[in-house]
């Protein structure tokens, strides 16, 4: 069940659109990973899943499974299987036979059948619903039926579209945990769309940004966050920091005057944006060391936590605080700013030469 996949130069035009839905992207997937493609409504997730399923044609690019060309095969031929946000299960059938029909029709005995179902909904934990109509189950229940469904066809490869998000929190949790212990099982290699960053980060090895029908990054979430490549991509994953300025020998000028850089952090000499995630800045006593001194002006609770604004050298900063920390505001704070938090974004993927401004107005207009 597990084969790589590989995806070169898809595009996708549709005569409505003045712009290709998919324009040229490049994405791999390694034998049994799992690749989430991440991005907004509109971005081209679904149609890169169509296209790899077979139920629709790109203008130009290939669909390779383990080097083997996807052109002209059709959908029942392609050994992928497409699990959607609606489980789309056999009303008529009870959810043993709804997990034995692919292995029916790919031509396994009935009885056959049956006992491979049974070890399927053994590992989506529904053997006791085996006899169930799909109509007497709970949304989460009918989800681990579609999943154990599309895994008893043993795909190579296993296409996700946003299957969980129409469940409530606390189920959707549940089946992230079920996907990961399926994950460990039988090793499936999975292309999974979602716009949600949380989903991406507990299922996936790496994330892929689809902004605009391009791939805007493609790593490990936790670099995306840190290392973004262009404020559209710090942006659309909730970045709220960025500090327009110059990079000189190792680092950033501005209003907020000189911070180092990581040693990793490699930008050309001249005009970057400094973006910093506003997890990563921590508050503190004025008494203590940090790295620029600031009013708070604004406190928006989330939750457990909120979010800060500190006004510094006339700019704003966005900042969180943990529980059990309170801030009010006029509150006089020390602003850290964790070295290895610290990034650069050069001009060419940033803002235009000579454009400045508080980071609001800067990422406003790197988004928009």
């Amino acid at each position: 069940m597990s084969a790589t996949l590989t995806i070169t130069g898809l595009t996708r035009w549709y005569p409505a659109t003045g712009a290709p839905t998919l324009d040229a992207i490049d994405l791999t997937v390694p034998a049994g990973g799992c690749v989430a493609l991440l991005g907004p409504s509109g971005s081209g997730k679904s149609t890169a899943l169509r296209l790899v399923a077979g139920l629709d044609t790109p203008d130009s690019g290939t669909v390779l499974i383990d080097g083997r060309s996807l052109a002209g095969i059709p959908p029942e031929l392609r050994h992928t299987v497409l699990v959607f946000q609606s489980p789309r299960l056999f009303p008529h059938l009870n959810v043993l036979d709804n997990v034995a029909f692919p292995l029916l029709v790919a031509g396994s005995p009935r009885g056959q059948a049956r006992d491979d179902a049974a070890q399927f909904l053994d590992l989506v934990g529904l053997t006791s619903l085996a006899h169930r109509r799909p109509a007497t189950l709970s949304g989460g229940q009918e989800q681990r039926v579609a999943l154990a469904r599309a895994l008893a066809a043993r795909p190579d490869v296993l296409l996700l579209d946003e299957p969980f998000s129409a469940l409530d929190p606390t189920v959707r949790a549940e089946m992230h945990t079920l996907l990961v212990e399926l994950r460990a099982a039988v090793e499936p290699t999975i292309l999974l769309v979602t716009h949600d960053q949380n989903e991406a980060a507990v299922l996936a090895d790496t994330t892929a940004v689809l902004l605009d029908g391009r791939i805007a990054q493609h790593d490990r979430i936790d670099q995306l966050y840190a290392r973004p490549v262009s404020l559209a991509v710090h942006g659309f994953l909730g970045g709220r920091n960025a500090v327009a300025g110059r990079v000189d020998d190792g680092a950033h000028h501005s209003r907020l005057g000189t911070l180092e850089l990581p040693a990793d952090v490699v930008v050309p000499r001249g005009p970057a944006t400094l973006v910093v995630r506003q997890e990563a800045i921590r508050l503190v006593p004025t008494d203590r060391r940090a790295d620029l001194l600031g009013v708070v002006s604004a406190v928006t609770a989330r939750g457990a936590r909120a979010l800060v604004e500190v006004t510094v050298a006339g700019m704003s900063l966005t900042t969180e605080s943990g529980p059990g920390e309170r801030f009010e505001p006029g509150d006089r704070v020390g602003v850290v700013l964790p070295l290895d938090q610290r990034h650069a974004v050069p001009p060419a993927t940033s803002m235009r030469s000579g454009e400045s401004g508080s980071s609001r107005d800067v990422l406003r207009r790197a988004t928009t």
